[in-house]
């Protein structure tokens, strides 16, 4: 866990946009835009885990795919600090810059199956961020995978085999090793343990943290079980259609949250003690169509706690309490229940 009164940057995300136009008719004209990610302020600091949760389309992916340049956002700036203490803008930069910062950050991918070539071989997968870095070649280059093999669970005999050959942990924990090849300051958790059985779920959780401590690695977590962001996380940023709606330290968002949305998440995350019933909150109507967002706060056709104003004046990106943000009208008068 990081030191709470550190405070250097090692990504700062400045108002970050990302949309996909529409396009219809012969000539392919856009007749409108898909707001996938609507300006997204934030910050995590040199060692720490920020979780990044949302419902499925929220956008959490996106924008973890425009930090890292899959795509290039609509507007917005990304300040991310390398090694040297330079700080480089990634929206800024061309897709031959561009390469040259990428050893610096790596993404783990939800599916471990879809994400690695099931034409090389382990010693290929993972050595292939070695190789297009011009890190290590020959003896030295083997003598990195299997020290990366060791490090995350695996064994040297592993090197020659493929992936349909492994379970889908051990295919994770490949990826993980691949991600941390290059010696990257910061790696993105795309749902890195979603995919997998709950027990093997843990084992990649304690992996993760023992190699952010072993490597001073910083992490993205990025996914939408709240019992695992929990469990890794030192801050919480939460995420509907596009736009944050709350960020805050891990145990206050869980135990006093601000956003009727979170409350409303905090809900369905699944008690320990079989005597305690759940309070679920159910929210009415669907997820607001990014095309066509609605009217004020995005969230106001499913909130309960909703007002004329949230109908009509998009709420501002306000401090609310020491290292607590939150996007929402009525968070003065609101008390909201959290995750007892």
């Amino acid at each position: 866990m990081i030191d709470q009164a550190a405070e250097v940057k090692l990504l700062d995300v400045r108002g970050v946009k990302k949309f996909f136009p529409i396009s219809k008719g012969f000539l392919s004209r856009a007749r409108g835009y898909v707001r996938a990610v609507d300006d997204i302020s934030f910050y995590v600091r040199k060692g720490e885990t920020l979780g990044l949760v949302g419902e499925s389309g929220s956008g959490k992916t996106t924008l973890g795919k425009c930090i890292i340049q899959a795509f290039a956002p609509t507007a917005g700036v990304i300040d991310f600090r390398l090694p040297d203490g330079t700080v480089v803008d990634l929206a800024d930069m061309s897709r031959k810059a561009i390469r040259h910062i990428r050893r610096h950050m790596h993404m783990i991918f939800q599916d471990p199956y879809a994400s690695l070539n099931p034409r090389m071989t382990v010693l290929d997968i993972v050595a292939e961020p070695l190789v297009c870095n011009n890190i290590s070649r020959g003896s030295e280059l083997r003598d990195r995978v299997r020290h990366l093999l060791e490090v995350v669970g695996l064994e040297v005999k592993h090197m020659s085999r493929y992936p349909h050959a492994f379970s889908g942990g051990q295919r994770q924990r490949i990826g993980i090793a691949r991600s941390l090849a290059a010696n990257p300051e910061l790696i993105i958790c795309d749902e890195a343990v979603s995919a997998l059985d709950v027990s093997v779920q843990a084992q990649v959780l304690n992996l993760l943290q023992e190699l952010q401590e072993k490597f001073n690695l910083t992490y993205l977590f990025i996914a939408h079980d709240l019992a695992v962001v929990e469990h890794i996380a030192d801050r919480v940023a939460v995420m509907y259609v596009g736009r944050m709606m709350e960020l805050a330290d891990t145990a206050d968002l869980y135990s006093s949250p601000k956003h009727p949305y979170t409350e409303a998440l905090m809900s369905a995350v699944p008690k320990a003690d079989p005597e305690h019933k759940m309070e679920r909150i159910i929210l009415e109507g669907d997820v607001a169509n990014p095309a066509k967002p609605p009217s004020g706060c995005y969230f106001h056709p499913r909130c309960r706690y909703a007002r004329e104003i949230c109908r009509e004046e998009t709420p501002g990106w306000e401090e609310v309490a020491p290292r607590h943000f939150c996007a929402c009208h009525r968070v003065r008068d609101l008390a909201l229940k959290g995750v007892e």
